[in-house]
């Protein structure tokens, strides 16, 4: 049967290239950022950079932290987490889907080093704009202990500016006005002083994940929280694949391992 061996060895040729792709990218951003760039997990090729605003006392820093897939950069695209105690609600998702749109205009290419250059843009911006300097005296990203402000288990659909979607799942031709999913809440649960509380929401497309999270942030508590980790999984039946991404907030490696729950239990 030679059809099915040479289709083996084209494959094996496909996963090397890809491979080395990645090894290459990854000597050449431990090249140019030094002791900016750390390696978290080698094996898991999990790693992070520590991007700032190039002034000679930093006032805006951030810490960029990825997952290469295995298909990365030919087929996936990197799992990021982007993790300042400022970065939160609008900000967050302007800077998110910045990163989503180079991703988008450079399918199949090696990315990283765009993503690092664009954390670097917005953090330059702010340094020379009259934005206030980050206040990151406030770590507790739990929701406080004193009741008060608690959710309804059941939310209306809202109608807002539409989110832009990525063009790699759903096609701008094909947006609909995507209603809000429900949102369920558990119980908070209190150990050593912090409170914790979980949200889950079925979603369907990366709107539906945009429209969840602004939701949750209209509340006062979760919007000023620090650490708000969340992670979602969505699979795509034309791609047979899943598109996955998770943030951790300044809560190391959090959202990774809530992301890491979902693909054992899915």
């Amino acid at each position: 049967m030679p059809f099915p061996c040479s289709r083996r060895v084209r494959m094996a040729a496909g996963d090397a290239e890809v491979a080395q792709q990645q090894i290459d990218e990854i000597e050449a951003l431990s090249s140019i950022y030094g002791e900016d760039w750390c390696v978290v997990d080698e094996d898991e090729k999990i790693y992070c950079i520590k991007i700032n605003d190039c002034l000679d006392q930093p006032k805006w820093t951030l810490c960029l932290q990825v997952i290469l897939p295995p298909g990365y950069p030919t087929a996936e695209p990197p799992i990021y987490q982007l993790n300042a105690p400022w970065l939160r609600g609008q900000d967050y998702m302007e800077l998110a889907n910045s990163l989503e749109e180079i991703y988008i205009q450079n399918l199949g290419e090696s990315i990283l080093y765009l993503w690092v250059e664009k954390i670097r843009e917005v953090l330059i911006e702010k340094a020379q704009s009259s934005d206030p300097e980050p206040n990151i005296k406030k770590t507790s990203e739990e929701v406080d202990e004193d009741g008060g402000d608690d959710f309804d288990l059941d939310f209306q659909p809202i109608h807002e500016d539409p989110i832009k979607m990525l063009n790699y799942i759903t096609s701008e031709s094909q947006e609909v006005d995507e209603e809000l999913p429900p949102i369920h809440h558990g119980n908070p649960i209190t150990d050593r002083r912090s409170t914790f509380q979980a949200h889950l929401a079925p979603v369907v497309t990366p709107r539906q994940v945009k429209r969840v999270l602004e939701k949750l942030y209209e509340n006062k508590k979760i919007a000023s929280a620090t650490h708000n980790i969340h992670a979602y999984r969505i699979y795509c039946e034309d791609k047979q694949t899943f598109l996955q991404d998770c943030e951790d907030d300044g809560e190391t490696a959090a959202g990774g391992r809530l992301l890491h729950l979902m693909q054992t239990n899915r």
